[in-house]
């Protein structure tokens, strides 16, 4: 039994290490591309986060002032259509992310990259809470060299503030945001007796209104 538990330790090591091999290969070669920007509609502009389960985000960024719809998805991959059974293996690249549709009149960009980086711990490398991938990176996406600037000059104010340098986040051009499956949608409002929503999300959630109650909109209760 000790001899199966040591091949199968060493076997996991052997997976995991040749899964990030594969994840900075290909974050290198995601880092040199131009990013693509999306078209601003009706004023509504967008702006593209992971950082852990999207469950979490998309219910962090739903009740922000400014905010009109947060979508779960899947981006920082290259494999068209990705599904969630592919994304949750860890070996695609795609990290669990979330599309924040937003109106810049309200909420601005700077104030959303704020969110992201007190709502999440940017210190733990493939892990937010329970969570552990590399689907459950945090990554910061940026559209143009703007936003790009925005969250090079936060990481580097939080590095000397609070984290003593210890973020790791990445900072990566976004390329194509792929919207997830139905049920994904508005997980947490609509699965509040769900375990892992009630002992993960609404804790987390609950700790980011507590630092922002200024940004929650008035409906913005659990």
């Amino acid at each position: 039994m000790k001899l199966y538990l040591s091949l199968l330790s060493l076997l996991f090591i052997s997976v995991s290490c040749k899964n990030a091999t594969q994840q900075n290969t290909a974050d290198k070669e995601m880092a040199i591309k131009d990013p693509v920007q999306t078209p601003a509609q009706n004023g509504m502009e967008h702006a593209y986060f992971a950082s852990g389960c999207f469950w979490c985000v998309e219910a962090v960024y739903e009740s922000v002032k400014g905010v009109e719809e947060a979508i779960s998805g899947y981006s920082g991959g290259t494999q068209p259509n990705p599904t969630y059974e592919q994304v949750s293996s860890g070996t695609t690249n795609y990290a669990e992310s979330v599309e924040v549709i937003y109106d810049p009149k309200v909420v601005s960009y700077q104030t959303l990259v704020n969110i992201f980086f007190g709502s999440q711990d940017p210190t733990t490398a493939n892990r937010q809470g329970p969570d552990r991938g590399t689907q459950y990176r945090s990554i910061a996406f940026y559209q143009n060299n703007e936003q790009k600037q925005i969250i090079e000059n936060t990481i580097k104010r939080l590095n000397e503030s609070t984290f003593n340098g210890e973020i790791v986040t990445q900072v990566l051009p976004f390329q194509k945001f792929w919207e997830a499956e139905g049920y994904h949608q508005n997980y947490e409002r609509n699965n509040m007796n769900d375990p892992y929503i009630k002992s993960v999300s609404i804790p987390r959630i609950n700790r980011f209104k507590k630092q922002f109650p200024e940004l929650l909109k008035e409906t913005a209760t659990h």
